[in-house]
């Protein structure tokens, strides 16, 4: 059985502007391929990362049609049917009757033209949502895409670091509003770590911020209401479920970057271009910032059946993680990250993750940081984490992901084995890019 492989939204969805062609690839219950998994919805093409699984095309199927006899089967129930409305018609052209026919219902129209609904459904929640969340498309020579992005506070707009990067890299960028009103718009901060960005459009023309929920207080079977614009089509509104709550999920982008997310997974319809949408719930507030999907690529399900694109299994950044991220890249430009001032063996196959050890290739600048937590708490190379702050880790992006999502100066216990010893410390993070 393959595992499904995760891939970032954001390059899923493609156009050639020089073609003019349309993108080539692109819950709740009232009611929603892999690279490592992939940041969904934006749009701009990146170098295949480590993780990542080519999206697949539909191929021929090799089930052979119904035979001749279904034909005539299905010919001649449509020929009788085409017969009985022939005679249908006839009677009411040549018969004697007189007058008209009520059909019944109501086809009279709202003065207004609106269709209210009860502001805490899901239509109700759409309604007011909408609005406040933007398609963005970026450029760069001659290949772009689009990914999506919502209004907070102050009058930026919080979307995925990947939808963006090819924007900080020299491209162009556009926002267009649910109206379909555009403007232009900057970068303000980008942080590759937890693949959140900041941007300030040119004008919001009136549109106001939404609220960030507790992510924390999320449970498992919470409804939830993701919006976006996949495969290009802004203002998409699909429903589900929390799936899942402190997923581990990695994600590689343009230029081998490494995203490391706690995520919240869900079953809401995620596709190409929702990355950087907003993930609600029942109440309308942002719980997470929809960012990777997982898929099976060409994985053959039967003899001629294949799955792409959303198989119910998105992931999106929790909004306590993006509030934090997103302040920081708004008041001081990037955003900083709890360290333990160790390097961390990602080749190590065992339970728990092993602190590397001398001469590491992926460590820079020695395997311990001096008077960096990890030394301070008397951790040393080649020491196995088995456990942070209570939680059992079972892996090195495990680890790495339960301390991105603390914060600088948090105390935590670990515990860990050396040899055949056990043993447990306590240190307090540290601060690092």
């Amino acid at each position: 059985r393959q595992r499904p492989t995760f891939s970032p939204h954001h390059y899923e969805q493609q156009y050639d502007q020089q073609r003019h062609a349309a993108p080539s690839y692109g819950g709740w219950n009232n009611q929603p391929q892999a690279r490592p998994p992939q940041p969904p919805g934006g749009g701009y093409p990146a170098q295949p990362g480590p993780n990542w699984a080519p999206v697949p095309a539909p191929e021929p199927s090799g089930r052979r049609g119904p035979s001749t006899s279904l034909f005539l089967v299905v010919s001649v129930v449509i020929a009788l049917l085409a017969g009985a409305l022939g005679a249908g018609v006839g009677v009411l052209a040549t018969g004697d009757h007189t007058g008209t026919v009520d059909l019944g219902g109501d086809n009279k129209t709202s003065t207004t033209g609106a269709k209210n609904r009860d502001p805490g459904s899901v239509a109700g929640i759409a309604q007011r949502l909408v609005p406040s969340v933007v398609m963005i498309k970026v450029t760069n020579g001659t290949e772009g895409g689009a990914g999506t992005g919502f209004v907070v506070n102050g009058g930026y707009i919080v979307t995925n670091n990947h939808v963006v990067a090819p924007a900080v890299s020299g491209g162009s960028m556009q926002v267009v509003f649910s109206d379909g009103k555009t403007t232009t718009a900057t970068v303000v901060g980008h942080d590759a770590t937890s693949d959140i960005a900041v941007i300030k459009p040119g004008t919001l023309a009136g549109r106001k911020a939404l609220t960030f929920g507790d992510s924390d207080s999320l449970a498992v079977g919470d409804p939830v209401i993701a919006i976006g614009s996949p495969l290009g089509l802004a203002g998409t509104v699909t429903t589900g479920i929390v799936s899942a709550l402190n997923r581990p999920v990695s994600t590689s982008g343009e230029g081998g970057e490494s995203s490391f997310i706690n995520a919240v997974q869900t079953d809401a319809a995620i596709n190409p271009g929702n990355s950087g949408g907003p993930l609600v719930d029942s109440k309308g507030e942002v719980i997470g910032v929809n960012s990777a999907i997982a898929t099976l690529g060409s994985q053959s399900l039967g003899s001629d059946k294949q799955q792409s694109g959303s198989i119910g299994l998105g992931f999106a950044i929790p909004s306590n993680q993006v509030r934090k991220v997103a302040q920081q890249l708004i008041n001081n430009g990037k955003a900083t990250h709890a360290v333990i001032g160790a390097c961390i063996d990602m080749s190590y196959q065992g339970g728990g993750a092993r602190i590397a050890t001398d001469g590491a290739q992926s460590c820079k600048g020695g395997t311990i940081t001096a008077g960096g937590p990890a030394e301070k708490a008397g951790l040393k190379a080649g020491d196995i984490i088995t456990a942070f702050d209570g939680k059992a880790i079972s892996g090195s992006d495990e680890l790495i992901m339960a301390i991105r999502a603390k914060s600088p100066g948090d105390r935590v216990q670990v515990a860990y084995t050396r040899g055949s010893q056990r043993s447990t410390t306590e240190l307090t993070l540290g601060e690092g890019n």
